[in-house]
């Protein structure tokens, strides 16, 4: 499955770059394609494309953008299982999880911005009943969208799918890792009808694609999900041209466990959210925070669902988690789970060798560390992989305070069944997501956090803002 060309202009061009790369299968580690590289010159011609396409898209009406989208989605619906088998070969997604949730969730954002559209005035008084002053709302300019490996669509539509609503043009840099479906939903575009230059895709890597972006004179907003290092770097590069910077970056999310809940639902339930997608999920509950008195009863409950996942090939329907997307993700793991092992936290399920009958691939055993404390590195570092770490607390301000003690807020999770604590607890977690009970956010639901998981927000109505300028005009006219 080779990607050597990249679309610009609303066609397939071949690369200024001759460097390419093996597009690795994580399954068995072995080649299953090849992946063009682009260079500034390859960025140069995207970005001019999208800037010529810029001022008649922009000027498009809401209600032809819209009739853009909706043709994406008949498109995008139609395709949706290759779409998924390109995320199960790519980055090691399971097929229920690739034509499920993975998959799903393109299709999930791109409706729910037909939809969010209306609920945005383009146009509109400054004040209520005010006909001399009125406030319009424009697209930006060009978008530079940088979209990571480990929820493919999901970040892409929520990054191109806004920029269509708002009217912005764009290049697309997905992750050099997960190419395949990226250069699929090019494809949907191009047969949706999207206008020559409005979308356009460049693949390569951060250093020669994306620094470039970044700091490109004609992007006009760039949207960023990855690391804090690479949303720190994007910062810096975009900084010099004073750009809009959306970043979308990592998390340690904490799961709060009240001792009068459902402790084992709630144990088991953290467990498998968080193993599932092989734990590479920014938002996952890698902490679970547990109160003593039922402590080892969670314990318990979470190491049970670790040896019960079923772990293997994502081609198999039975499989429940599929590898880590890489050799360097591999071995990064394994690392962290040694060095919790030698800080002291007790392993209740897992460990740094390959699951039972697998040789080969970059698999990790489902791993639960208990008797962790917040000082101990598998506490504070994002590790993105299947490692749920568990922490006791005695009090209600004491968990909250284990929970707000990281660098990250992006989502907690809390289990009570006080209805009071649960709007207590909730208010004062730092963090831009919190989930009650089990509970999940619907589409349309602002995605971002607080402190260094981000800056600005993505789905729905905030995702298209992040799109737009405000514009305000004095002596409007009357309507004759």
């Amino acid at each position: 499955m080779n990607t050597l060309q990249f679309y610009i202009g609303g066609a397939w061009v071949r690369p200024d770059s001759a460097d390419v790369m093996d597009i690795i299968n994580p399954a068995n580690g072995e080649a299953c394609g090849k992946l063009a590289l682009g260079n500034r010159t390859d960025v140069d011609l995207a970005v001019a494309a999208a800037v010529r396409a810029f001022d008649s898209w922009s000027a498009t009406a809401p209600a032809e953008r819209k009739a853009v989208l909706q043709r994406v989605v008949e498109v995008y619906r139609r395709r949706s299982d290759e779409i998924a088998d390109a995320i199960m070969i790519e980055m090691g997604a399971p097929k229920g999880l690739a034509r499920g949730p993975q998959a799903g969730s393109g299709l999930g954002h791109l409706e729910d911005f037909i939809r969010a559209m209306d609920d945005i005035h383009w146009e509109r008084p400054l004040f209520p009943g005010d006909t001399s002053n009125q406030i319009v709302l424009e697209a930006k300019g060009v978008a530079a969208l940088i979209t990571p490996w480990n929820w493919p669509m999901n970040q892409v539509t929520l990054k191109v799918g806004a920029a269509l609503a708002a009217g912005c043009t764009m290049v697309l840099k997905p992750s050099e890792f997960a190419p395949l479906s990226a250069a699929l939903f090019a494809e949907v575009l191009d047969e949706a009808g999207v206008p020559a230059g409005v979308f356009n895709l460049v693949h390569g890597t951060g250093v020669a694609v994306g620094e470039r972006l970044s700091s490109h004179p004609d992007v006009a907003v760039i949207s960023l999900t990855g690391s804090t290092r690479a949303g720190v770097a994007v910062s810096k590069a975009a900084a010099e041209t004073v750009k809009r910077v959306g970043l979308e970056l990592g998390g340690k999310g904490a799961d709060i466990i009240f001792d009068d809940c459902n402790v084992e639902a709630a144990a088991e339930a953290t467990a498998r959210h968080m193993f599932r997608n092989s734990g590479q999920s920014c938002n996952a509950p890698s902490r679970m925070l547990v109160q003593r008195k039922v402590y080892e009863q969670a314990v318990a409950a979470a190491a049970r669902v670790a040896k019960e996942v079923r772990v293997g090939d994502p081609a198999i329907d039975r499989t429940e988690m599929g590898p880590v997307v890489n050799a360097g993700q591999f071995g990064r793991i394994r690392g962290l789970i040694e060095a919790g092992i030698q800080e002291g936290a007790r392993l209740v399920a897992g460990g740094a060798d390959l699951p039972e009958g697998i040789n080969s691939g970059y698999f990790i055993r489902p791993t639960v560390f208990a008797d962790v404390h917040n000082g101990m590195t598998v506490a504070r570092e994002e590790i993105f992989g299947p490692v749920l770490t568990i922490l006791p607390f005695d009090t209600e301000e004491e968990a909250i305070e284990i929970a707000n003690d990281s660098v990250y807020g992006l989502a907690a999770y809390l289990w009570t069944d006080d209805a009071e604590k649960a709007r207590r607890v909730s208010r004062k977690l730092r963090a831009g997501m919190v989930r009650l009970n089990g509970t999940d956010l619907p589409y349309g639901a602002p995605f971002g956090g607080f402190g260094q998981s981000g800056i600005g927000r993505e789905g729905g109505v905030w995702g298209i803002e992040e799109y737009l300028e405000v514009k305000a005009i004095s002596g409007w006219p009357n309507a004759a």
